[in-house]
């Protein structure tokens, strides 16, 4: 009996000695086998940190407006006879637009023409009369009174008809009619708009902490959603001498050309007001930016082996970054230009793992790259 528990004790501990020594075996065989075959260099994208200059500019929203549009109205009361034109028609300065019914003032006119007549002829006969003491002085007084007064109605009532006749005071285009044949208008009431597009402005604020840095004259280059893609030169043409109390800004006037009558007054404008740009900066892809809660950083290519082999180790370095223009972005702080890192894919890298740089244009960065 004792000899059977003996062997079957030995037989349990031969099994679990060889369990041991095969589990023993098997960790040992897999550490070997990682440390054997090593992955692969993974395939990256790099660029250079390169050492450039930087464009700057002063970035704002801003309105269209027309450098000259108004509403055409009349300054006296009165029936329209005539419409001269037609809505969004084009026309010049002096040309008719509408007549109002000025009959009664003509008929004045007349009156007062002949009134002026009669007192001029009376006052040459009283000025024979005069020379040979037959008339008073008096008399002649009184009648030159009487010239003057029919001359000065006259004037009036030609002013009178001058502005029932209602013109265009400047080249532009007209917008929608608002008066009808044989309505009765009243001084100030909108007959139509007038707008000369060949010449807007762009107006727009920036803080006063800018002032300094703004001048009549300076490049401002404007972007509007209905035309995308394009930008449109102009000019710094009058800057608000005095701060907003409220928003402390200050207000800023640029004028450009309407070349072809693209832009409308009102439509949107996306404002950048050109400033001198920013000398000797290292710049990388925006794409080589690994931006977390933690701060900014970018995966630095160290050579490993031959440089024919083209493997390389990759290490994380912290940076500040600077100024976005494009699709690039300015590294103030955490590079020294020439460094190069990993353009894309770097998401999936950690530091210390090695990779190979690739040629290919899967990933392509954008003109144009929103601001975080």
């Amino acid at each position: 009996m004792r000899l059977r528990v003996l062997l079957a004790l030995l037989f349990v501990g031969g099994v679990g000695y060889g369990l041991y020594a095969f589990a023993g075996f098997k960790g040992q065989a897999i550490k070997s086998y990682f440390a054997s075959h090593k992955p692969p260099p993974a395939p990256v994208e790099v660029a250079v940190a390169k050492r450039t200059g930087i464009p700057q500019s002063l970035a704002a929203i801003g309105t269209l407006t027309a450098d000259q549009q108004v509403n055409v109205t009349t300054q006296i009361a009165g029936q329209v006879r005539e419409i001269y034109f037609t809505s969004g028609q084009r026309v010049k300065k002096g040309d008719k637009l509408v007549q109002l019914d000025d009959a009664p003032e003509r008929a004045d006119l007349a009156n007062y023409q002949a009134q002026a007549q009669l007192a001029e002829v009376n006052l040459e006969r009283t000025i024979t009369l005069l020379k040979s003491d037959f008339a008073a002085r008096q008399t002649g007084d009184l009648q030159r009174s009487q010239l003057e007064q029919a001359k000065a109605q006259i004037q009036k009532t030609q002013a009178i008809i001058g502005q029932k006749l209602i013109v265009a005071p400047f080249d532009g285009v007209l917008g929608i009619r608002q008066v009808n044949l044989g309505q009765y208008i009243g001084p100030g009431t909108n007959i139509v708009s007038l707008t000369d597009l060949s010449i807007l402005r762009a107006d727009f604020k920036l803080p006063e902490q800018n002032a300094s840095k703004l001048s009549v004259g300076q490049e401002v280059d404007v972007g509007v959603d209905a035309v995308p893609g394009k930008t449109f030169k102009s000019k710094i043409s009058a800057i608000e001498p005095r701060v907003s109390e409220t928003t402390r800004t200050l207000a800023i006037q640029a004028t450009l050309a309407n070349a072809g009558e693209t832009l409308r007054p009102g439509m949107f404008a996306d404002v950048s007001v050109v400033l001198p740009p920013k000398e000797d900066a290292v710049t990388v892809p925006v794409t080589a930016l690994d931006a977390t809660l933690y701060g900014s950083s970018v995966l630095v290519l160290e050579p490993q082996g031959e440089p024919k082999d083209k493997v390389f180790k990759v290490r994380r370095e912290p940076v500040t970054v600077g100024l976005y223009f494009g699709n690039q972005v300015e590294i103030a702080k955490g590079l020294n230009g020439g460094e190069t890192v990993v353009a894309s894919g770097q998401s999936k890298l950690q530091s210390g793992a090695m990779v190979t740089p690739i040629d290919t244009t899967a990933l392509i960065p954008p003109a144009k790259v929103a601001l975080p």
